[in-house]
């Protein structure tokens, strides 16, 4: 029996180089690889291990990454990390589109890598939804491992002790950063403040349970991704009180109040793609919005209750 902390990686690569430089680096970090080297075989490779984590890289033969993240995440919900040779915006916009969970451009430092994957892994890992995971059963061998649940972040390794280097910036710019940056007090207390006897929170129809990842509109319930509930579950928690792009930039890497992390540009548009993403599932518009208002130059909060 495979034991439950055990972490495994799918790397989905064309380039025979980067493709063993991605397993040297994952196998150090105490993760089990297995590699394809084109699209439609790292989708399968991912529905047969369900990784922990995949790699995947968005020019291949055949599919390409973008179609690979969609297919990929009908029935898995691994940590999706794009690895590319474009760095324009559009490419991505459109990785985080298709299901990424971070994106990062070639060439690549092998410490950045770690330092992402280990924040990523610092985060919950919350399951497909039942409807997904019937969706994509049928071609799932009946003899596939059982789902994986990420280890407690206790017990998993770190990837890499020099991640700390990629978090350092000038105080100043720390402090612009993270200016809107609370107390996790606060946060604990607007929670309990918000929610009900059943762990639920509530504003103007939407309701939210963080423990079993539930969202309702109007008692329709709401298929968000992992990253736009987290989103999402932080703004509900908050309230009123204004959270900056930096701010919710570092709760989706896990690292909420340290004010010591850099939070880059991409970071903050990633932010920003998530929230247009959530508020286009909502239904709603950020110039007349029913649920979350953007605060000009400043960051997002809940609208005022009725």
């Amino acid at each position: 029996m495979r034991d439950q902390v055990e972490r495994v990686a799918v790397i989905i690569e064309d380039d025979g180089d980067i493709r063993r430089l991605l397993e040297e680096v994952l196998e150090q970090g105490g993760f089990e690889t297995h590699s394809a080297g084109n699209g439609v075989d790292g989708v399968e490779k991912v529905r047969r291990y369900r990784p922990t984590l995949t790699t995947l890289d968005v020019s291949m033969p055949g599919i390409d990454g973008f179609e690979a993240a969609k297919r990929i995440r009908a029935f898995s919900d691994t940590y999706l990390i794009m690895l590319t040779a474009r760095s324009d915006e559009i490419d991505t916009l459109m990785g985080l589109q298709s299901g990424a969970d971070d994106y990062i451009a070639k060439p690549f430092r092998p410490r950045e890598l770690r330092a992402r994957i280990d924040a990523m892994l610092r985060r919950p890992r919350l399951a497909v939804a039942p409807e997904e995971a019937a969706e994509g059963s049928s071609s799932v061998p009946t003899d596939s491992p059982a789902p994986r649940h990420a280890a407690d972040p206790e017990e998993t390794p770190s990837l890499g002790t020099d991640a700390a280097a990629l978090a350092h910036t000038p105080v100043a710019d720390r402090a612009t950063e993270t200016a809107t940056a609370t107390e996790p007090t606060a946060s604990v207390q607007s929670r309990a403040d918000s929610a009900d006897d059943d762990g639920w929170l509530e504003h103007r129809g939407l309701q939210l349970q963080p423990e079993m990842h539930l969202v309702t509109v109007d008692g329709d319930e709401l298929d968000i991704t992992r990253s736009e509930f987290e989103l999402l579950s932080l703004l509900m928690s908050s309230r009123r009180r204004v959270r900056s792009k930096a701010d919710l930039a570092l709760a989706l890497r896990g690292e909420s109040y340290v004010t010591s992390y850099y939070v880059s540009e991409a970071d903050k548009r990633a932010v920003e793609v998530h929230l247009a993403n959530l508020r286009r599932k909502l239904g709603e518009s950020a110039t007349q919005p029913r649920w979350i208002e953007t605060v000009r130059g400043v960051g997002y909060r809940l609208t005022a209750d009725d």
